[in-house]
């Protein structure tokens, strides 16, 4: 990786900014990034569940700095399986259509009001976690407007590991326009149950023949063994016939360092090997003032690609020791790659 430019990216002042997917318009040149923001009220984690929108914003280079346009997806009501909090935008242009994959929650409960102290265990909380769901909104242009769906495109399976929610996507679209679809699940926990309900993260694999769906789940047991390996936020790409994952390694058991990126390949997609001891990207940052920082988070990897070939990372981060349980700022970075 090369030094990220101090002034690239994306930061809103008064947000938690979150996630970013980029793409270049065919139209006028300009890079459009979709990203994650919800005010600043409440600490960034849980609150992210109940408030956050999806944002667009624009840059004349691909390493920013961004500037924001406009919401494309907030609130819309209870009712909606997206109604309460949207996330985690992936943007596909596949034939004509731009096509934003993201997750969505909702709850039927009161907002929650600006001195309130939200935690995890909070009933808002605990249902808005156990209510993600991956949806696709569509457009014939990157500024909208954008047409929801009435419902997610893949749902939890009652008697699977993937029984909790469906949440992170990774989208592949491949040479015919079908759909490989790498997601985060959890497990619900054994009864009896206290506290929170949710087990430890996992990877399932999906596929669908267009983006419009049906998707279908094709494994019945996680891509990994989650007591050897823990990693959430998956990207997917391939390469000289081979697909390739990058994703947040939770307790550094393949990377070597916790919350580092772990690497892993595949012939198929579907069954992956985790390649030990490769260390994709590392929480510690050169800028390009020549300072390097070990962010508290760098989450949410995308990778932009030029000719073919990965030549931007982007990723959610924010300062703070402690992961994000002690950030006062979080933002998108763009780190150019070394290209051969």
């Amino acid at each position: 990786m090369l030094p990220a430019p101090r002034d690239g990216g994306f930061k809103m002042e008064e947000f938690w900014v979150w996630c970013a997917s980029v793409i270049r318009s065919d139209d006028d040149g300009k890079y459009y990034m979709f990203s994650v923001r919800w005010p600043k009220t409440h600490a960034m984690h849980p609150s992210w569940l109940l408030n956050s929108e999806i944002v667009r914003a624009s840059s004349d280079k691909p390493e920013g700095p961004y500037q924001f346009e406009e919401v494309i997806l907030g609130a819309r009501g209870a009712e909606y399986w997206d109604g309460r909090s949207v996330f985690n935008p992936r943007i596909k242009k596949i034939g004509d259509t731009y096509v934003l994959y993201y997750v969505g929650t909702t709850h039927p409960f009161p907002d929650v009001k600006d001195d309130e102290i939200l935690t995890e265990e909070d009933p808002r909380v605990i249902v808005a976690r156990s209510n993600k769901r991956i949806g696709i909104a569509t457009s014939k242009s990157l500024t909208g407007p954008w047409i929801r769906q009435d419902s997610p495109i893949l749902l939890p399976r009652p008697d699977s590991f993937d029984n909790f929610f469906t949440s992170n996507p990774a989208p592949y679209v491949e040479e015919d326009n079908s759909i490989l679809l790498v997601y985060k699940t959890r497990t619900y926990k054994k009864p009896p149950y206290t506290g929170t309900l949710h087990g430890s993260m996992q990877i399932g694999v999906a596929k669908a023949q267009s983006y419009s769906g049906p998707y279908q789940q094709v494994r019945d047991t996680p891509v990994f063994n989650r007591d050897i390996i823990s990693i959430e936020d998956p990207f997917v790409w391939k390469e000289n016939n081979q697909y390739h994952m990058i994703a947040k390694d939770m307790r550094g058991d393949v990377c070597g360092q916790k919350h580092g990126g772990m690497h892993a390949v595949s012939d198929d997609g579907i069954h992956w090997e985790a390649i030990k001891g490769e260390l994709s990207y590392s929480r510690l940052v050169l800028w390009d003032d020549g300072k390097q920082e070990l962010m508290g988070s760098l989450e949410r990897p995308f990778l932009l690609f030029e000719n073919g070939k990965p030549a931007y990372a982007f990723f959610g981060t924010s300062n703070g020791t402690q992961g994000f349980t002690d950030a006062t700022d979080t933002w998108t970075v763009c780190i150019p790659l070394k290209q051969d």
